[in-house]
C-alpha cells in the first residue's frame, strides 16, 4: 500500500519527493485535496456550467464585483475599486483598479468589455444570466462602454442595479486576457476551446495542468493584486472512491477529502483531522398541487409543517447531509431567515386540522426521485403525517420521471429540492412567492406555478418591489419579510437545506467553502 501512496501522489505533485518515507505528509507549500471532479465537462467561464468548474473558476479568474473569501455575505470590490450606480439612467459605471493578469498583461477596460462580449456572443449554457440585463450580440457593444479606465454596464428590465451587481458577481462574468485568448482563438471560437483547458485570468492561482478525470494542479499567481497564496500550488485529484478518499486523508497522502460518507467521517482519528460542515445551496422541501381540491385549505398547509420530523431525520440517516431550514433563500447568502420555528408536534396538527373542519383521513400521493435520501425522507414523511390523518401513498421514480410530472402540475404532492442560479435573493423568489398568471397555457419555471399557487397579489406586488429596491439592505429586509410570509402559509414546506461535510488534516487552515461551488476558496490557506 505504501508504493500505491508513493506513485498516486508522485503523478499528483510532480515534485521532488525523496524516498517513500518522505510522503507521510504533503509539501509543506503545497495543499493536495481528494475529489471527485469527473463532473467537468467545461471550464471556460463563458460555458463551464457544472460544479467543479464553478470552483476552478473563482480561483483563478477575478469579476468586476465579488463574494470573498474573507466574507462570503458581502458583495465587495474585486477588479473594480469602486461603482457608481444610476438607477433611473440604469447605468453602473465602474473603476478598475490598477492589476494584472497572470500572464502579466494589464487588465484593461478593453478585457471587460471583451469578456461580456464573448459570453453573449457565444451563447452558451450560462450566457442566460447575463442575457437577462437585455443584453444581445447586436446591442452589446452599446450596453458595455469604456470611458478611459472606467466601464460604463448599461442594462433593461425593472430591476435595481443591486440585482445587477449580484448578476455581475457571477461565473459567466469573470474577466478572462483577451490577448492571450485571442492568440489561442481556432475557427472563430474565441479561444473556447484553449480555455477549457487552460486558464487566462487575474485571479489568486494559474491552471496549469488539467487532465480529465485525473487532475487539476493550480499554481500561485504572483501577479495578485492581493498578493500571492501561501500555497504555491492547490492539487486537486481525482479519487471517485470515498473509501480510497479515506485511506489517503488517513495515512496523510491528501489534506483534504471531500466526497467522505457519515459512516467514513464518523472512523477518522480526531486526533489528525478535524471535519467541517458547510452549508450549501439548493432547499428541499415538500409542495402541495392547488388543483387538488383537499390541499387547498391553508390549514393543511399550516399543519404540515408540524408533521415533518425536521430532528430525527438530520440527526440520522441525512447527518452530513442536510440542516433544517425553513425558508426559502438559502443560509449563507445576503437576505437569508434562518428562524426555524416548526418542528415535530402531531397533536398540534390534528389541532390545527380540526379546528379549520379539515375531514381526515386525506389520501395524497407523493412523488419522489428514487433513490437515497429522497426515499428515505419519503418514508418519514409518510410515517408522521399518517398519524395526523393525512396518507402519503409514495410514488417512486427516476429524477426525469419525477420533474417532467411536476412541470406538467399532474402530481398531488412532491418531495425535491430548489438551487439558486446566481447569488441573488430574486433567484429564489420568483420560485417560491411569485406567480403573476396561474394559467396552464403559461409555462413558468417556478414551484408556485407547478404547484398552481395562484399567489396573492399582494405578494407578487413585494416580490417586484425587492428586485427594484436599488438599496441592498433594503432589499434584504424585503426578502427577509417575504421568506417569513412563505414560511408562514403557503403550500411549500421548506425543510432542508443541503450540507456539505468536509475532512482535513488539523494543519489545514484558511479553506473557506461557501454555500455554493463558486464559494470554495483556497487563497487564504496554510498549512
Amino acid at each position: 500500500m505504501k508504493l500505491f501512496r508513493a506513485a498516486l501522489l508522485a503523478t499528483a505533485l510532480a515534485l521532488p519527493l525523496g524516498s517513500v518515507a518522505a510522503i507521510a505528509a504533503t509539501p509543506a507549500d503545497a495543499l493536495v485535496v481528494a475529489q471527485n471532479i469527473d463532473d467537468i465537462v467545461a471550464l471556460d467561464p463563458a460555458q463551464a456550467y457544472e460544479f467543479t468548474s464553478g470552483e476552478i473558476n473563482t480561483n483563478v479568474y477575478d469579476r468586476l464585483v465579488g463574494y470573498e473569501a474573507e466574507d462570503t455575505t458581502v458583495l465587495a470590490p474585486g477588479l473594480a475599486t469602486e461603482w457608481v450606480a444610476d438607477d433611473a439612467a440604469k447605468t453602473i459605471t465602474f473603476t478598475l483598479r490598477d492589476a494584472k493578469f497572470a500572464s502579466g498583461n494589464p487588465v484593461r477596460p478593453e478585457d471587460v468589455v471583451f469578456s461580456f462580449t464573448r459570453v453573449i456572443k457565444l451563447n452558451l449554457t450560462p450566457a442566460f444570466i447575463l442575457t437577462q440585463l437585455g443584453w444581445t450580440p447586436e446591442n452589446i457593444a452599446d450596453m458595455v462602454t469604456i470611458d478611459g479606465n472606467k466601464v460604463i454596464v448599461k442594462y433593461e428590465g425593472d430591476f435595481s442595479s443591486a440585482f445587477v451587481l449580484n448578476v455581475l458577481a457571477s461565473r459567466p462574468a469573470s474577466i478572462v486576457d483577451e490577448a492571450l485568448v485571442m492568440a489561442n482563438e481556432t475557427a472563430g471560437d474565441m479561444g473556447n476551446a484553449w480555455l477549457n483547458t487552460h486558464s487566462a485570468g487575474s485571479g489568486p492561482f494559474v491552471m496549469t495542468d488539467f487532465r480529465p478525470a485525473e487532475i487539476v494542479r493550480l499554481t500561485a499567481n504572483e501577479n495578485y493584486f492581493r498578493g500571492a497564496p501561501a500555497m504555491k500550488q492547490i492539487l486537486i485529484r481525482h479519487v471517485a472512491e470515498a473509501a480510497t478518499q479515506q485511506l489517503l486523508l488517513s495515512s496523510g497522502d491528501v489534506d483534504i477529502a471531500k466526497n467522505l460518507t457519515p459512516d467514513q467521517i464518523a472512523g477518522l482519528s480526531a486526533d489528525t483531522i478535524k471535519v467541517e460542515t458547510y452549508p450549501q445551496a439548493a432547499v428541499h422541501f415538500l409542495s402541495f398541487n392547488q388543483k387538488d381540491e383537499d390541499l387547498t385549505p391553508p390549514a393543511v398547509w399550516e399543519a404540515a409543517r408540524y408533521l415533518v420530523d425536521y430532528d430525527g431525520m438530520t440527526q440520522s440517516f441525512l447527518k452530513g447531509q442536510m440542516e433544517k431550514h425553513q425558508a426559502f433563500w438559502p443560509k449563507g447568502f445576503p437576505g437569508s431567515y434562518d428562524e426555524t420555528p416548526f418542528s415535530l408536534d402531531v397533536e398540534k396538527a390534528k389541532k390545527i386540522l380540526a379546528d379549520a373542519g379539515i375531514k381526515t383521513p386525506i389520501n395524497v400521493t407523493l412523488d419522489v426521485i428514487n433513490a437515497a435520501p429522497f426515499t428515505d425522507m419519503a418514508q418519514s414523511l409518510q410515517a408522521t403525517f399518517a398519524e395526523a390523518g393525512i396518507n402519503f401513498e409514495i410514488l417512486p421514480g427516476t429524477g426525469a420521471q419525477v420533474i417532467t410530472k411536476y412541470r406538467e402540475r399532474t402530481h398531488q404532492a412532491m418531495l425535491l429540492y430548489w438551487g439558486p442560479d446566481f447569488m441573488d435573493p430574486h433567484s429564489n423568489a420568483k420560485a417560491f412567492a411569485y406567480n403573476s398568471d396561474n394559467s396552464d397555457a403559461t409555462y413558468t419555471a417556478t414551484t408556485t406555478w407547478r404547484n398552481a399557487w395562484a399567489v396573492p397579489d399582494a405578494l407578487n406586488k413585494e416580490v417586484t418591489a425587492a428586485l427594484a429596491e436599488p438599496d441592498q439592505a433594503k432589499r434584504n429586509e424585503l426578502y427577509i419579510d417575504i421568506q417569513k410570509q412563505t414560511q408562514a402559509s403557503s403550500p411549500i414546506v421548506i425543510m432542508f437545506q443541503a450540507a456539505l461535510t468536509i475532512a482535513m488534516a488539523n494543519n489545514v487552515e484558511g479553506y473557506v467553502n461557501g454555500a455554493t461551488s463558486d464559494f470554495v476558496y483556497y487563497r487564504l490557506v496554510t498549512k
